[in-house]
């Protein structure tokens, strides 16, 4: 099983209930496993924002925040994601490669306290622009989920997005606001942060699932049914655990003065 977690391995063994540092300790005689690039350090600046941010949203019930991002997934994987233990003696399988990772499905999701609001799949082809952006929302996010809900959850609903500059332009904060989401109902947002935004994990999980043991795809439809039949398998348990690590989350970036490492 190479590139395969180290609970997979123990697993597929039939074994379980071993503390994954005792696996890790047992498979470091027989294995390795790739370590993932590190990313470069915040700056002053941004640890700074950071913090402000953190100050701004300590006391917010985290459970009606909405916390949205897009995720593409290509057909071959990410490069440089992939990851996993390998025996002494053998080499990594060297997956199929090309050109731009053989194209790729754009995803949009959000998740709010134990719910999971898409998958939406943004048209092939289609460049989020601000009004792309917020024509793509007001097709799924607007029509297919939030008019649905009560006035009053409306009304205390709080939207995340990050300062991407289709997401942040003022042709989309001005749209947004003629919906009714502005000034305390759409959150600001600290720069290079993706840590900090719990539907990353979310990504993760999902990554994880489809592109198992190295799995590649023929097709852009058979790898969107894919991160469909992986968020279907997300319970409203893994989800509320997501969005209830924001209290931590805010906690930790105060403390270290600084940006948030998770993960």
């Amino acid at each position: 099983m190479p590139l395969a977690t180290s609970m997979a391995i123990f697993q597929s063994c039939n074994i379980t209930g071993v503390p994954k540092s005792t696996r890790c300790a047992m498979l470091r005689d027989m294995a390795k496993v790739r370590k993932a690039e590190r990313r470069p350090p915040l700056n002053k600046t941004h640890k700074l924002k950071h913090q402000d941010w953190a100050k701004k949203y300590l006391k917010t019930g985290f459970s009606k925040v909405l916390w949205t991002d897009e995720m593409r997934v290509s057909l071959d994987g990410p490069d440089g994601w992939a990851r996993g233990w390998i025996g002494k003696g053998q080499r990594a399988p060297v997956p199929l490669r090309r050109q731009q990772g053989g194209g790729g499905v754009l995803v949009w999701a959000g998740i709010i306290k134990d719910e999971l609001v898409g998958p939406f799949r943004v048209e092939d082809g289609v460049k989020l622009n601000s009004q792309s952006y917020c024509q793509f929302l007001e097709d799924t996010f607007f029509k297919q989920w939030y008019r649905k809900k009560s006035a009053s959850f409306k009304k205390n609903m709080i939207f995340m997005q990050d300062n991407a500059p289709s997401h942040a332009s003022k042709y989309s904060t001005a749209w947004l606001a003629r919906k009714g989401i502005k000034e305390e109902k759409l959150m600001t947002w600290p720069p290079c942060s993706p840590d900090l935004n719990p539907i990353e994990n979310l990504w993760s999980i999902i990554k994880c699932v489809i592109y198992k043991e190295g799995k590649q795809y023929t097709s852009l439809n058979s790898v969107w049914e894919a991160v469909v039949a992986a968020a279907r398998n997300v319970d409203g348990e893994q989800i509320k655990i997501l969005t209830e690590s924001m209290d931590g989350r805010l906690l930790s970036v105060l403390a270290k003065k600084g940006g948030y490492i998770g993960r």
